[in-house]
């Protein structure tokens, strides 16, 4: 089993663009505060006790959808990295349903693999809430921070009820911020996003539109550490196959210890969990020569239910590559071939953000970075959602996708059953 195990730094961005006609601002301003351009919201309404269970009802749905749009990725990124934060994105479009409409909001709602025969999308939205919630909460042994919020110009007016929901419901704080002085505006957000993600974005935001009013952020900042280090002493270069006609020199991390194992045979594929010190865990999956697309076609929820039902305690002598990449995706792009179209066009019905149907997504990017090394985890991922004048709408530069090996991970938190990060590293050299 030549799979090697190291700790990980993800920064996920996701980035998306939405139009709008600029109102007259309705929050107050509060030049003299501290914190001069915060605006009030009202308070969260949950509690995180362990009798609340809402955030499972979301579980199932956010892993389909995690697997649908690997795929939807994995059909476009040819010998490419693949790397994202599902749970980011799922939140960010979530949170963008509390203002959307009629075939606007049953597409997001199909496109994020909610079925409202199912679920109620009172219990989507409260499900969302619990699951911030309780990772924000999360045990000593691991940081997890997850949060939103919005950037909102003074000259913009957004119904109270949705600065409410978004609020008690996406725990998102609302600042005012002066758009028709672009570097501030940046800076402002960009100060915001390196604070929230420690340092791990920086500079997100750049050429905002000079017709922005609102930028909605969404942030995940993940850093834990393996419940048993590699060593740097066993770190050696050794070959990592490409494919059969291409092998890089990587750092391979090796540790000989118990870890809970699978070998399915019908997928020819090994699996292995790395658990984190924490109510966390890293699921590799490796499979057998020639066998990746059969393990990616096979990737659902109840293939990898199955895996983690199926694995038992043994010894192994594990060998991980240290890899570093990144890479960029068109979500915009990925989303309408899964069906999610209106939003990004002028049929866009968002009148529930400012009482009008004036709203459309006009850019939507997730960037990726991962760094794995022998301690643990490090994990960021950003959502921001640019509004702008939409008769003004301008065409969105497709970014370019860089991501880089043969074996899938998944970082998951176990108490909400939540897949943080899901990838696929084909050259971990590659930067």
């Amino acid at each position: 089993m030549q799979s090697k195990m190291k700790s990980i730094l993800f920064l996920c961005l996701l980035l998306a663009g939405l139009h709008t006609v600029v109102q007259p601002h309705h929050v107050p301003d509060h030049h003299n505060d501290k914190d001069s351009q915060k605006v009030q919201l009202c308070p969260v309404g949950a509690n995180v006790g362990s009798e609340n269970t809402t955030f499972l009802r979301v579980a199932p749905s956010n892993a389909d959808f995690a697997f649908r749009f690997y795929k939807q990725i994995k059909s476009e990124a040819g010998n490419k990295n693949i790397f994202f934060s599902p749970l980011s994105i799922s939140t960010a479009f979530a949170m963008l349903t509390l203002g959307a409409k009629s075939s606007t909001l049953s597409q997001i709602h199909t496109g994020l693999s909610f079925n409202l025969t199912e679920i109620e999308e009172r219990e989507i939205h409260e499900g969302f809430r619990d699951l911030i919630l309780i990772l924000n909460h999360s045990d000593s042994e691991i940081q997890l921070n997850m949060g939103n919020t919005l950037f909102v110009d003074n000259q913009l007016k957004l119904l109270e009820k949705f600065l409410q929901d978004v609020k008690s419901l996406y725990a998102s704080e609302a600042f005012q911020s002066n758009f028709q002085n672009s570097a501030e505006a940046e800076k402002q957000i960009n100060d915001y996003i390196e604070k929230k993600t420690h340092g791990k974005i920086a500079n997100l935001v750049k050429d905002l539109d000079p017709l922005t009013v609102m930028v909605l952020v969404n942030y995940i900042f993940f850093k834990a550490h393996w419940e048993n280090p590699f060593s740097n002493l066993t770190t050696k270069e050794d070959d990592f196959f490409v494919d059969a006609k291409t092998s890089v020199k990587v750092k391979m991390m090796n540790r000989e210890e118990e870890y809970k194992t699978y070998q399915d045979e019908t997928l020819a594929c090994w699996v292995v969990e790395i658990p984190y010190k924490g109510n966390a865990a890293a699921l590799f999956i490796l499979p057998d020569e020639g066998k990746m697309e059969q393990v990616e076609e096979a990737l659902l929820k109840e293939t990898v239910s199955n895996w983690t039902k199926s694995l038992e305690q043994r010894k192994i002598d594990l060998y991980i590559p240290a890899f570093s990449v990144s890479g960029t995706y068109d979500l915009k792009e990925l989303f309408q071939k899964m069906g999610m179209i209106d939003v990004f066009t002028n049929k866009a019905d968002l009148s529930g953000i400012t009482g009008e149907p004036n709203l459309q997504v006009s850019k939507a990017v997730h960037k990726a970075l991962v760094d794995v090394h022998e301690n643990g985890t490090e994990a960021a991922a950003v959502t921001v959602l640019e509004f702008i004048l939409k008769s003004f709408l301008q065409p969105v530069p497709t970014p370019i996708i860089k991501f880089n090996q043969p074996f899938l991970v998944m970082i998951t938190d176990k108490t909400t059953h939540s897949i943080l990060f899901l990838g696929k590293i084909i050259k971990p050299t590659e930067k």
